[in-house]
């Protein structure tokens, strides 16, 4: 796991603690956004996704977590 998805990872975990969830939960919730972003990331490297495609998931996947 490079130190970026980390960051993230820790970002979205204090941002659901913040918000009220356990934090089993919130680790369990940081732990599917990461993975989310990386298998949609995957899927485009690889080339089964578009560009747009890619970033209408990823904005998807913020707005899950974020909002």
């Amino acid at each position: 796991m490079t130190a970026d998805a980390v960051e993230q990872k820790v970002s979205i975990f204090s941002d659901c603690v913040e918000r009220g969830f356990t934090p089993l939960r919130s680790e369990i919730m940081a732990a599917y956004y990461v993975a989310e972003r990386d298998a949609t990331t995957e899927a485009f490297d690889r080339g089964l996704i578009t560009q747009a495609e890619l970033e209408m998931k990823q904005a998807a996947l913020m707005r899950q977590f974020l909002s």
